[in-house]
């Protein structure tokens, strides 16, 4: 190790993790039981906070009440003080104001949501959490959302902004995560940014993301093979590579 590295100073690097998502994988969580245990493992490997979707019997995923709930429990009695980022992606319920009455509907809050920006009825969705305590996480997966961001009245008003470049193309990914940045940046927001990409950018953004002082996000949501490119077999496998990562730019800024 660097004569000059001290490992404390990775502790200063957030790193959140994103334990499923949509994503088919035998490593991706899907009850409360199995959320709460691998967001457990993920903190015990380095993570900072747990950003998770809900499913529902039917292996569905859902912004339901009772199954959020029940989430959000399973993670807090396993990992009492980390922040919980739940989901509220229009991919779940399409209808704007179906999704915002469903959010409404919800009897336990999570710390955080992420929030597409990009999406319609998300300014709604995000004044009524803002205004229960919940800290929005505002996702940017262009530069189209990262404009609509800028104009918008949430704009100083979040907890952090997600650069999430959806191109599994790490050249494309990483130009859309340049312009995304140029873009907040210019409009003078100086929120706090976790950076991550898709599948075959994750890592490259990653990299880009910690070479500029940002957060990252890692997680089988977001990418299923580690730095190396061998299949990963666990979310908290994924967090140790990220705090390896982490670890080697810090050693090395």
């Amino acid at each position: 190790m660097n004569k000059n590295c001290f490992p404390m100073e990775t502790n200063m690097v957030f790193l959140q993790v994103s334990l499923n998502g949509d994503r088919r994988h035998p490593a991706a969580p899907r009850t409360p039981e199995e959320i709460g245990n691998d967001a457990a493992a993920t903190i015990k490997a380095g993570a900072h906070s747990v950003h998770v979707h809900a499913y529902d019997n039917a292996g569905k995923e859902t912004l339901n009440s009772f199954e959020c709930g029940a989430v959000i429990r399973a993670i807090r009695a396993r990992c009492p003080g980390v922040p919980i980022s739940l989901t509220t992606s229009e991919t779940i319920i399409s209808d704007p104001l179906r999704r915002l009455q469903t959010v409404q509907s919800w009897t336990e809050l999570p710390d955080l949501v992420t929030a597409n920006q990009g999406e319609k009825g998300i300014i709604a969705l995000c004044e009524w959490l803002i205004s229960r305590g919940v800290g929005i996480e505002a996702g940017l997966l262009s530069p189209a959302d990262a404009r609509i961001f800028v104009d918008s009245p949430l704009r100083d008003r979040c907890h952090r902004i997600l650069i999430e470049p959806c191109n599994p193309d790490p050249v494309a990914a990483l130009r859309d995560a340049e312009e995304m940045g140029e873009i907040v940046s210019s409009a003078g927001l100086t929120l706090p940014q976790v950076h991550h990409g898709y599948d075959g950018s994750c890592w490259a953004v990653n990299q880009r993301a910690l070479s500029l002082g940002h957060g990252i996000r890692t997680g089988i949501e977001d990418v299923t093979v580690l730095p190396d490119g061998r299949a990963a077999k666990s979310n908290a496998e994924l967090v140790e590579a990220a705090r390896s990562l982490i670890e080697s730019n810090v050693c090395h800024t």
